[in-house]
């Protein structure tokens, strides 16, 4: 942390270090979500690794405001990465291969578990907020091993995690389920026919200015033939393990062009990333969990986090990991490694402390 910070930034740093996840920071302890699983998906299927300390960094208007913990280390982001897909999702839809989200996924990519009679009329949009109802097995991994998931920020699930639980129409009920989200990052992969990290990083992070210390890995047996080359698929996130590690300041990057309306380097001059349709289609609530819109957190009537604007959005991994996006105040900020319970009072201060400098 920096010596010359306003001391109200200060203050709301040190909070953050002061509640920091209760992980282990060994990644052979205490750590990760998959321990909290019924057997048989109680294990991991791809690599982890060992975390840092409590991390961030914040920009006000596009100005770094400060860097805390280590600000560079490439850790684990857990469920950020789903925010990736939708990315990923909306490189797609701007180069013309998913004009329509409402079209189903089989239209496009056949031949990948969407053709029975249930999945059939699963749509890209039912997947990005999580009403697919997709019903199958990805890499091992079958629907069911979400079912009544419990969310921090959902509603109370009606059953015990794991337990079968008969299936709605696609479209007509919300649950967090990453087995879904690992098909349609699958689904993505064969909509560009390469690597989905590829992509990424011609895409998104080499024009948002990042560096090139992040990976973006899948399970062990997670690879597979598409047109001819041996390519992974890669989760979106680390439930089972795999998934994406970056920095704090990597992701900074991201949250900034975000909250530019896709544009990298600035409203002003910056260059287009994402259309600013498709981010206003990722920050549009779901009819069934107007708390969620294309895999981020929207804080619809200040539901998810009451001490920041209605108009903030989120990027969550666990351990816990966030990107706040603050469009009202111009406010981009990650953290790593705080504990979930202490974000929103954190939040609250960091925005009370912005408040405060930018009024002098």
């Amino acid at each position: 942390m920096q010596a010359d910070l306003p001391q109200e930034i200060k203050e709301a740093i040190q909070f953050s270090i002061d509640h920091e996840s209760p992980w282990d920071r060994h990644a052979d302890g205490k750590f990760g979500v998959h321990v909290n699983d019924p057997p048989p998906w109680n294990r991991l299927l791809g690599p982890i690794h060992d975390r840092g300390p409590v991390s961030g960094a914040v920009a006000v208007d596009g100005r770094l405001l400060a860097t805390w913990g280590e600000p560079d280390r490439a850790d684990l982001t857990f469920s950020i990465a789903k925010t990736y897909l939708a990315l990923l999702a909306g490189v797609a839809h701007d180069r013309g291969l998913l004009p329509d989200p409402d079209e189903p996924v089989r239209v496009r990519v056949p031949g990948i578990g969407f053709d029975d009679a249930h999945n059939a009329s699963v749509t890209w949009t039912q997947l990005l907020q999580q009403t697919s109802e997709w019903q199958g097995t990805c890499f091992g991994l079958s629907d069911q091993a979400d079912h009544y998931r419990a969310v921090t920020f959902g509603d109370p699930p009606d059953g015990r995690k794991g337990e079968l639980r008969p299936l709605q129409q696609p479209g007509t009920y919300w649950e967090y389920n990453d087995v879904r989200i690992n098909q349609l990052s699958l689904a993505l992969l064969h909509l560009f026919g390469k690597p989905l990290p590829d992509v990424f990083r011609e895409a998104i992070m080499r024009p948002v200015g990042a560096s090139e210390d992040w990976r973006w890995v899948g399970y062990d047996d997670a690879w597979l033939d598409v047109g001819g080359t041996r390519v992974q698929s890669v989760p979106g996130g680390s439930h089972w393990g795999g998934g994406m590690s970056v920095s704090a300041n990597d992701q900074l990057k991201v949250a900034q062009m975000l909250l530019d309306d896709g544009l990298a380097g600035g409203l002003d001059s910056g260059r287009r990333v994402l259309s600013a349709e498709w981010i206003a289609r990722m920050r549009t609530p779901c009819a069934l969990a107007p708390y969620y819109g294309y895999l981020v957190w929207l804080n619809t009537a200040r539901r998810v986090f009451p001490s920041v604007p209605e108009s903030s959005y989120f990027g969550v991994g666990a351990g816990s990991s966030f990107m706040w996006i603050e469009p009202q105040r111009r406010i981009a900020l990650i953290v790593r490694w705080l504990d979930s319970q202490y974000a929103d009072a954190f939040f609250g201060k960091m925005l009370h402390a912005i408040d405060t400098v930018c009024s002098r």
